[in-house]
């Protein structure tokens, strides 16, 4: 088997990896359809509105994610993730029932969506934790690779869907397909063999475990700076859905379906990275900074573009770029990180990563309201690549990186910092030691 595909050898992330590109199929067509929804049929066309959804969505992770952290390092994560996948299912039916009764309201929508983020902020951190179960230590890169490339196929398929479907029959049927894609995810789920299962370490209820992983994350500078790196660029560049809409609609003055394009387009290149990340068998974090200040770029090429077709084509160096920082620094921390407090540490990324969307988002918005679209793409190009800078600058007077070159010598470009390599091998070396023991 190539490489790319090694984690599909074993059932039970064939099995995972097979439902969750159901179910994320389904997603991406939701977060499609609730946003062209909110723009125009339930506000003025208003970039605020949206980001007022968005934000909702996504602030449950503020306040709970760290709570959900401490869930995935105590419970049965499989049962979890049926419980949350349900959960999911019921409020998108909910939705396109109120959807398709003509009586919707934007506050509604903003229930719904705070609603909703309350049960992915639980979800979130048991998903990201539970592939560890599914395949061997050495794999987890790969599968993490692969998770992403199942996202991102999604996220290829699902928006042109979407924006088909709404202008077809109506964004209700919508909500009501992705209710029932979870059921992939829950058959996946009950399916698998639970024998064959890697569990990682549980942790017994005790006082101060929230403290215990804010101040492993606080030991570790290299976990530090890809949060940092990884915060600022999700709170003010990773925001495609909301300006993909106002582009499409204020700017190239296109439907449903052309938004619904600029969604799959740019999972072109998130679909790239993710393959060549599955290959990646190392990733550390200088790869997090590059791609960083590759994806400062890319958004900046990205808002120049005078036309649909030019700005259609950028999408994809975006995607790639975006989809290569994202899969790197989740690889690195997840390989690195002791598995007793995994479940908390990753809590704490993903209340960085989307957790800085309800900050962002509303901003973004309102940039684009006041200034235009092109302005709320480029707020997010100028803050990556000031961030990437910052971090590089940082890394190089902290870990004494240095920079080699060599003509006759592959690779051409070598970056070496022995002491940020020096604290990933040792917790690296943890995290083995902790999984071989469990």
């Amino acid at each position: 088997m190539s490489p790319t595909f090694s984690s599909l050898q074993f059932r039970n992330y064939r099995l995972w990896f097979a439902g969750a590109l159901v179910a994320n199929i389904g997603t991406w067509m939701q977060r499609v359809a609730q946003d062209w929804l909110v723009l125009t049929q339930l506000s003025d066309e208003s970039g605020v509105a949206v980001g007022i959804t968005t934000a909702l969505q996504f602030a449950p992770v503020l306040v709970l994610s760290p709570w959900a952290g401490l869930l995935a390092d105590r419970v049965d994560r499989r049962k979890l993730l049926m419980a949350t996948q349900f959960a999911q299912g019921v409020l998108a039916a909910g939705l396109g029932l109120l959807v398709m009764s003509g009586d919707a309201h934007l506050w509604q929508v903003y229930l719904f969506a705070l609603t909703l983020g309350c049960v992915t902020a639980i979800d979130g951190p048991v998903r990201q934790t539970f592939v560890a179960e599914l395949v061997p230590p050495a794999k987890l890169s790969n599968a993490v690779g692969l998770n992403s490339a199942s996202f991102n196929a999604a996220r290829l398929i699902g928006p042109g869907v979407a924006g088909l479907l709404i202008a077809a029959v109506g964004t209700g049927w919508v909500f009501l397909i992705n209710a029932a894609t979870f059921a992939a995810t829950i058959f996946a789920l009950t399916a698998m063999r639970t024998a064959d299962l890697r569990p990682m370490p549980t942790v017994v209820r005790a006082k101060g475990q929230l403290r215990e992983g804010i101040a492993y994350v606080r030991g570790r500078s290299d976990i530090l700076v890809i949060m940092v790196v990884v915060g600022v660029v999700s709170t003010f560049g990773l925001n495609f859905q909301l300006t993909s809409a106002m582009m499409a609609r204020t700017v190239f003055d296109r439907g449903a379906g052309e938004y619904g394009i600029l969604g799959s387009v740019l999972a072109i290149g998130s679909l790239t990275g993710a393959l060549l990340a599955a290959r990646r068998e190392r990733p550390r974090v200088r790869l997090v900074i590059g791609s960083a200040f590759g994806f400062g770029i890319a958004t900046g090429v990205m808002a120049l573009m005078p036309t649909y077709p030019s700005y259609v084509v950028a999408c994809i160096p975006v995607g790639l770029a975006s989809l290569t920082m994202m899969t790197a620094a989740n690889s690195t921390i997840q390989m690195t990180t002791d598995p007793a407090v995994r479940g908390r540490v990753m809590a704490l990324y993903m209340m960085v990563f989307l957790g800085a969307t309800p900050i962002g988002s509303p901003i973004v918005g309102w940039i684009g309201q006041a200034f235009g679209p092109r302005w709320a793409i480029g707020i997010g190009s100028i803050t990556a690549l000031l961030v990437a800078t910052g971090a590089a600058l940082w890394a190089r007077w902290k870990w004494d990186v240095r920079v080699r070159y060599s003509v006759r010598t592959r690779p051409h470009l070598e970056v070496v910092s022995p002491r940020a390599d020096a604290a990933a091998r040792l917790g690296a070396q943890e995290a083995a030691d902790q999984q071989a023991a469990a």
